[in-house]
């Protein structure tokens, strides 16, 4: 009889032990609650998140830097030293389109692949921002650059006006895709503005101050920074820089250099210096880099490089 019932309370005992094992497991299962809180803080930093902006070229990418700040990841399709002219999108480029949120091209024929890449990306939700639209362009007048190039002198950044217009493009398409934040995207570009209209007022003043109006570059890229202030450019090569000057254009370019006391001749670290340097060496003048911003040279800003720009011609002509 005593082994019957020390054998009844070793089972109760068993079975109260299996019983407690149970409602431990159940005390530490998350309930429901708990795995929706977790689900809407992985949705708030899912918003958080920086909205992924794919452009052309380096002057585009600055503005968007300028106006984004911490609120962009921005990916530079063309390399660094690579002509926008030339270039081809490759398998990846296209990739990367297709899951941007904003894509920015400068336009004006710059980028003449830019509709065929959107087209390839087929991203339906993708904010497609071409920065010049709507800007005071400059129409070209050689009819074998508008077969081949287009209307337009494609060369706007270049101008602390047309960047100004470039800008506050950019900056609409920011507020589109992140309405929460338009009054940041409104600060940061009105204060960027401001330093670029700082800027233009500076050397407006000195160039108002100079008699002489006229440079030399290798390039034809500096039309609309010319038309900020005033200024005219003469250039060994076209507004493409395609080919190289006939004998008789460098023999005028030449008489025009002599004749306007020309001291220095301006060169891109991008294009061949050759030429410039051959013209240099003629007339007794200097070569000097200008910088066209395609690319990140010397790891300066769009406003330190500008304002070099702007200080060089400066130079050159008092």
């Amino acid at each position: 009889m005593l082994k019957k019932w020390i054998t009844m309370l070793l089972c109760l005992l068993v079975i109260a032990s299996f019983s407690a094992c149970g409602s431990k497991k159940q005390e530490n299962k998350p309930d429901e609650s708990s795995e929706a809180v977790s689900s809407t803080d992985q949705t708030n930093q899912s918003d958080e998140s920086p909205l992924k902006v794919y452009v052309t070229f380096n002057a585009m990418k600055e503005f968007v830097t300028a106006v984004g700040k911490d609120k962009v990841e921005v990916a530079t399709i063309i390399p660094d030293g690579m002509e926008p002219h030339d270039f081809e999108p490759k398998a990846q480029d296209i990739a990367g389109l297709s899951s941007a949120k904003i894509f920015v091209y400068s336009g004006l024929g710059m980028e003449a692949w830019a509709e065929e890449a959107i087209k390839a990306a087929d991203n339906t939700d993708l904010i497609i921002v071409e920065a010049s639209k709507g800007a005071d362009v400059i129409e070209n007048t050689d009819q074998e650059e508008i077969e081949e190039h287009g209307q337009y002198d494609p060369h706007i950044w270049l101008s602390l006006k047309g960047a100004e217009s470039e800008v506050k493009n950019i900056k609409d398409a920011l507020v589109q895709a992140d309405p929460s934040n338009k009054d940041y995207y409104e600060a940061n570009c009105d204060d960027f503005i401001s330093q670029l209209e700082d800027l233009y007022n500076e050397y407006n003043e000195k160039f108002q101050s100079v008699e002489k109006k006229s440079f030399v570059t290798g390039h034809a890229a500096f039309g609309y920074l010319c038309r900020d202030f005033g200024l005219e450019q003469n250039s060994v090569e076209d507004t493409f820089a395609e080919g190289e000057p006939s004998a008789q254009q460098l023999t005028e370019l030449v008489e025009y250099c002599k004749e306007n006391d020309v001291s220095t001749i301006f060169a891109e670290e991008m294009a061949s210096q050759e030429v410039s340097q051959t013209l240099a060496d003629e007339v007794g003048a200097k070569v000097d880099t200008i910088y066209t911003m395609e690319s990140n040279e010397d790891d300066m800003t769009y406003l330190e490089r500008m304002s070099d720009n702007l200080s060089k011609i400066y130079e050159s002509l008092k």
